[in-house]
């Protein structure tokens, strides 16, 4: 159909480099956009307040990752469908993947009202840093359903091949976040409050911009609010593919919730100094990121096509790329150190507890690429609970163990953050095995 990429014949390469760089440019930029908050909070409100906007980002991505991973359901649902030629099947599983998305945006606004003082207290959030800390949460969660339509919009409009319009959109939302951040962080001096609403209008501004995009679509993916509806088949499959993908980075990102606990505990500095590396690292997985999500998009296409042999040159060629591309980054970041978190922060001992996470998890970021891709593969076959859980007990499940019993035998900085590059190790072994027996058995 015009307008979609054809994904199931010709050459590969050019074709993963246009869906993903788009892609990862969108991650990194949203996250640039992020690190604005980061910067204006840290250097016009100060340190406690950076503390208080840093400490949120666990138990945000507690909450976004389950919806992320249920998007990526929905992503293979739609390109398995555009590979198999189900035209006729296509709208109502555009309708009910779009169905969950507004549904679970509404239902976190008040889970976010109610409950978030309580999930601070949880992670041990400093006193001198919780009503801020709070104030910013309950504000940011208004935003969630915003935050749902983006991403199950753009997973939609990922499955054929369109990443540049869900770009443009995070585009004009991110100059409408930095132009408000200064507005009401440094006119209007309303510190925390003020990210957190100049970041949810700016969710707004995205999410009106690819519902846009969706409504002037063609044929069976075009979009109607009138339309939405929960088809059971769609729903159900979905679910099978995208929810073991969101709890397993729900589960994941309470694992770092129980490491940023542990982060607490040398108080508000080395929380702060700590916020900023976690930026760069960010930098790095997304564009991990964005090579997974391409390989699911890819391979779910020519596995509904039934071109097994392109599945297969799609993992080889998203894994060599992602890891390239990420092994870059980690070095630059490595290098560059000192310079790239004084960005974020002017206060010496913030700063050293910056650069000395950075040589412990930003120098490795390029590891995660190697089990993530493999992972999307399985998941657009058809198989997401398999790397879920090799990924709950690798890179989960072995860091709670160290923070219960390793880390309090000697609490330094040093070992705490060690535990990242040791189950990154674990995890791609065990990947590794699954990936080469599903991969036999699903391509034959």
């Amino acid at each position: 159909m015009k307008g979609r990429m054809d994904m199931v014949s010709g050459p590969l390469l050019g074709k993963i480099l246009a869906v993903a760089l788009p892609l990862a440019a969108t991650s990194i930029l949203q996250q640039l956009f992020n690190s604005a908050d980061f910067a204006v909070v840290g250097r016009y409100v100060g340190s406690e307040a950076l503390a208080a906007v840093g400490s949120n980002g666990p138990i945000i991505n507690i909450i976004i990752n389950l919806f992320v991973g249920m998007s990526v359901g929905g992503n293979v649902v739609v390109a398995t469908l555009i590979g198999q030629g189900k035209e006729d099947e296509l709208s109502d599983a555009v309708h009910t993947i779009m169905a969950v998305a507004v549904a679970g945006g509404v239902a976190l606004i008040f889970a976010g009202i109610f409950l978030s003082r309580l999930i601070l207290s949880w992670i041990s959030t400093p006193d001198d840093v919780m009503p801020l800390a709070t104030e910013y949460l309950r504000i940011f969660f208004c935003g969630m359903p915003f935050s749902t339509f983006y991403n199950f919009g753009s997973a939609i409009l990922r499955s054929k091949g369109d990443t540049k319009r869900p770009l443009a959109a995070l585009i004009v939302s991110g100059i409408v976040n930095v132009a408000l951040n200064m507005l009401l962080v440094v006119v209007f001096k309303m510190g925390v409050a003020g990210v957190a609403l100049a970041t949810v209008a700016a969710q707004a501004v995205s999410a009106t911009m690819v519902c846009f995009f969706m409504m002037g679509e063609k044929g069976a993916m075009k979009f109607s609010f009138r339309r939405l509806s929960f088809r059971k088949k769609h729903l159900l499959w979905m679910m099978r593919v995208g929810l073991p993908s969101g709890v397993q980075g729900m589960v994941f990102s309470f694992s770092n919730i129980c490491i940023q606990s542990a982060i607490n505990t040398f108080g508000s500095q080395a929380m702060a100094g700590s916020a900023a590396a976690l930026n760069y690292e960010y930098y790095t997985f997304f564009v991990t990121s964005a090579f997974s999500q391409t390989a699911v998009t890819f391979t779910s296409q020519n596995y509904g096509a039934r071109e097994f042999g392109r599945c297969r040159r799609v993992a080889f060629l998203c894994l060599v790329c992602g890891t390239f591309l990420t092994a870059v980054e980690a070095v630059a970041f490595s290098v560059f150190r000192e310079f790239f978190m004084g960005v974020y922060t002017d206060d010496p001992v913030a700063l050293d507890y910056a650069v000395r996470r950075t040589m412990c998890v930003e120098f490795f970021e390029y590891m995660p690429g190697i089990y993530e891709i493999p992972a999307g593969c399985m998941r657009a076959l058809g198989v997401s609970m398999l790397p879920s859980v090799i990924v709950l007990i690798g890179s989960c499940f072995l860091r709670l163990l160290w923070i219960r019993f390793v880390f309090p035998s000697n609490r330094s900085w040093e070992l705490l953050l060690s535990i990242y590059p040791l189950t990154w190790v674990i995890t791609i072994a065990a990947m590794g095995i699954a990936f080469f027996v599903v991969m036999r058995r699903r391509l034959r």
